[in-house]
């Protein structure tokens, strides 16, 4: 008996329920046409006690410098290194014997600045004896070179530099320049003559100190300084730098 006709199964879709990834598998996208979604972070404004907070936090890192170098002072001047030891800056703060006198002949120098300053300003001060609107440095490195100046000079020659930089604090770079100028306009010509004993008057000198009221005789006569003997070397000294120091001489 002849067996009937299997019944075929009924065609099928051309996609198949495997080729159709199920609702949670990711979908692989190119990445030229993904899109990113990013959200949102509102950045709160400051409040009037944060504005006055960072004001005052960098006013301090500000005077860093300044503050370090009345301290410094104040161990020299009161000797309150005297129950440990010589190198007392070295081991306690890791400054170098110049960089201490950097410290403290900068601090000097701001001192001199907000006096001039204020004296030429009738403005309302505030906590730390400033004006309001008065540029100060910030690091000892731009007033060094206003070493090289009288005391009533470097006020001026600051606010110079300050102006320069436009209302900034100018760098280094600038107020040596305008440093630069000022000692150009006011140098006379050097009178002084090889062989002319010499005393050596060593006020904020680094290099001369220990060597105040010491004789020297005068080796070489330069535009604007001279090279003077004395009894552990030969010193390269300028004429106009008054308040590093000073040459008074004598003919012999």
């Amino acid at each position: 008996m002849t067996k009937p006709p299997r019944k075929r199964n009924k065609a099928t879709s051309a996609s198949s329920s495997e080729d159709t990834p199920p609702d949670n598998q990711d979908i692989e996208e190119n990445p030229a046409t993904a899109t990113i979604t990013v959200t949102a972070v509102e950045v709160p404004e400051l409040t009037e006690q944060e504005i006055s907070d960072r004001l005052h936090l960098e006013k301090k890192v500000e005077r860093a410098f300044f503050e370090a170098g009345k301290a410094l002072m104040e161990l020299r001047d009161r000797r309150l290194y005297r129950s440990t030891h010589k190198k007392y800056c070295r081991d306690r703060f890791s400054y170098t014997y110049r960089h201490v006198n950097y410290l403290i002949g900068g601090c000097l120098i701001v001192d001199n600045i907000k006096m001039g300053t204020n004296s030429s300003q009738n403005e309302s001060q505030d906590e730390m004896g400033t004006n309001s609107s008065q540029i100060l440095p910030t690091s000892e490195v731009q007033v060094r070179s206003l070493a090289k100046l009288e005391p009533q000079q470097q006020p001026e020659a600051w606010q110079q530099a300050v102006e320069q930089a436009g209302g900034k604090v100018p760098s280094g770079r600038i107020v040596k320049d305008v440093v630069q100028r000022i000692l150009e306009r006011t140098q006379a010509p050097n009178s002084y003559q090889i062989g002319e004993v010499c005393q050596i008057l060593a006020k904020e000198n680094a290099e001369l100190r220990g060597k105040g009221s010491c004789w020297g005789i005068v080796s070489q006569v330069n535009d604007f300084s001279c090279t003077v003997k004395l009894w552990d070397g030969e010193y390269t000294v300028g004429l106009k730098y008054h308040k590093i120091l000073q040459l008074l001489a004598c003919r012999v």
